[in-house]
């Protein structure tokens, strides 16, 4: 804010160019402020260098990344953990190009996210003139995000602002993208109403209670279920109706199958916890209650060899279209998941359906049976490593640690730990969601840490670490409480692929014995290079009660691994013989 002193006037006499002034960055900086705001991710660069400086100067925490996508990231996750906005902030063309990856990621995982770029200024865009890195921003993002603005006059800075947090949190939550020309920044008004131009949002995400009708249809085909089953998405995790889900899930004795994002809603060791007899769950049920789930390709559509015969569904979403999208929905229940279950509570005062105990036992013998099969194979000292033997040591560090949170992401990588690994807290486990992408894992580990405090374990895979490894030097940088265990295996799925045409390596092979524990020492933090799962867990914990910047090297055997993990399907296989 810009004072300008004034003579000893009357409220008439003083010219505009006496009264106190503000600009563009003043402004956009107290919306945020006003809103909320307490942390934006982002790269800096021209036109936002200065307004990142202002910012901080303003109290604000900013958060400088070494590429946009992953302040993109970080920002997308600070969404779904706080429940209001994540900001990341690019510059034009390139940056915002990089940003848009997280912005298209958070929106399919409805994380609320606002992607804020500076851009080129309209007239010479619109008229291709060739200005610096110039660019269309607004038309690119529309198609990839929830909503999409862009401000032109600082007086209308207070209304981009508050359209772009509302439109992220309401209803579905989902990335917004604010585009802010460069010269937006620098405009000049009078400071009072510059003030009186800024809008507090409030009640950005109002409940969207369920028709009574709803209610009670779910109900009663509950009640009709012979072998009920309730599967638990991330929405659910986003809701933060945490006591009223697991009342739901103990009162009814409804086992329960949490998705990745959803383990921890409640504990993966809970009695009616049935992942580890998914596949008999899907295949068995007759009535499944998808509550914050979506039957995408995660669920196999909802139809198909995993979930056997016909099926009766009740889903429970705040989105009306999400409903029929793959299968018939038998008993949809619209609404925002905290109401939804709160009205299925109080309708199960007077009509409380139960499993029947011979569901619930074969769904425990299941259980068992699985559970001791895997026990061994968690317990084996192999050397070098395999992904079960360093998975079973990091499975005990996290149940030492329930308040800490994982991240994970890779193929074998992911796919195991996602099996093997119990959680036991909601929000504690944060992976690559709905798309299944690679490169999440440094910004959300990083975002994970500035906003919780807690510490953080990021489980990655070799090649998924290669997306966005360059970011522990900001892990470093802000000294934040991250471990992160690469199971390097020197390749992607396996280390042993052979190109037998030349002398080039086989296109999934990664430079064999890797010391990515060197990396992390360059920056200032602690390597370590573990070979057993002895020595992988007691990095860990050194690391973890130390709350230092570490990365831990797990070398994992080269030939341990699978293509494509569990996913393998979905990779096309030529028919065409060898010749």
């Amino acid at each position: 804010m810009v004072s300008v002193p004034a003579e000893k006037l009357s409220e008439s006499e003083v010219t505009e160019d006496q009264r106190e002034q503000t600009d563009g960055f003043h402004l956009i900086i107290d919306a945020l402020k006003l809103n909320g705001v307490e942390t934006i991710y982002g790269v800096p660069g021209i036109p936002i260098t200065d307004f990142g400086r202002m910012a901080q100067a303003e109290g604000l925490r900013v958060i400088a990344f070494r590429h946009e996508q992953h302040a993109g990231n970080a920002a997308a996750i600070a969404g779904y953990l706080t429940k209001s906005p994540g900001i990341c902030l690019t510059v034009s063309a390139p940056g915002f190009l990089n940003g848009l990856t997280a912005l298209a990621n958070a929106t399919t995982n409805c994380f609320p996210m606002i992607l804020i770029s500076g851009s080129s200024e309209r007239e010479i865009v619109d008229l291709q003139q060739g200005d610096y890195e110039e660019m269309d921003q607004l038309a690119i993002a529309k198609p990839l995000c929830k909503a999409a603005f862009r401000v032109l006059h600082a007086e209308d800075i207070g209304i981009g602002v508050a359209r772009a947090i509302r439109a992220a949190v309401s209803g579905r939550p989902g990335g917004v993208y604010l585009d802010l020309p460069a010269k937006l920044f620098g405009q000049v008004m009078d400071a009072e109403k510059g003030n009186q131009s800024l809008i507090k949002v409030i009640d950005p995400a109002p409940a969207q209670i369920p028709a009574l009708e709803s209610v009670e249809r779910a109900l009663e085909l509950l009640k009709s279920a012979e072998r009920p089953l309730i599967i638990l998405g991330k929405g659910a995790a986003y809701a933060q109706a945490d006591d009223a889900i697991r009342s739901l899930v103990e009162k009814t004795g409804i086992p329960f199958l949490p998705m990745s994002m959803a383990k921890g809603i409640l504990p993966d060791t809970h009695p009616q916890c049935a992942g580890a007899a998914r596949s008999l769950v899907l295949k068995e049920s007759d009535v499944v209650m998808l509550i914050g789930a979506r039957l995408n390709w995660l669920l196999s559509q909802g139809k198909g060899k995993p979930w056997g015969g016909k099926k009766q569904f009740i889903q429970v979403d705040i989105e009306p279209t999400e409903m029929d999208s793959n299968v018939e929905i038998a008993a949809p229940l619209v609404g925002d998941i905290g109401s939804c279950v709160s009205a299925m509570l109080e309708g199960l005062k007077s009509n409380s359906p139960a499993a029947p105990t011979d569901w619930i036992n074969a769904v425990k013998t299941k259980k068992d049976t699985n559970i001791a099969k895997m026990a061994p194979r968690l317990m084996n000292d192999n050397f070098p490593m395999d992904f079960h033997g360093a998975l079973g040591a990091l499975r005990t560090v996290i149940k030492e640690r329930p308040d800490a949170i994982l991240v994970n992401e890779g193929a074998n990588t992911l796919d195991l730990a996602r099996g093997i690994i119990d959680m036991y807290n909601p929000r504690k486990r944060l992976d690559v969601g709905t798309w299944g992408v690679m490169g999440i894992g440094m910004g959300f580990a990083i975002a994970a840490a500035v906003e919780t405090g807690k510490p953080v374990l990021a489980i990655e895979g070799d090649s998924a670490f290669g997306f966005s490894g360059m970011e522990i030097e900001t892990i470093c940088r802000y000294n934040l409480p991250v471990c992160v265990v690469i199971f390097n295996n020197s390749g992607i799925y396996r280390g042993t692929d052979v190109n037998e045409q030349s002398s080039d390596p086989a296109w999934t092979r990664f430079v064999t014995d890797s010391r990515y524990d060197k990396m992390m020492e360059a920056f200032g933090g602690v390597g370590v290079h573990a070979t057993t799962p002895e020595e992988l867990k007691q990095a860990v914990d050194t690391a973890m009660d130390s709350g230092k910047p570490t990365l831990v090297n797990a070398a994992i055997n080269p030939a341990a691994g699978s293509e494509s993990g569990r996913i393998g399907n979905l990779n096309p296989q030529s028919k065409l013989k060898k010749k």
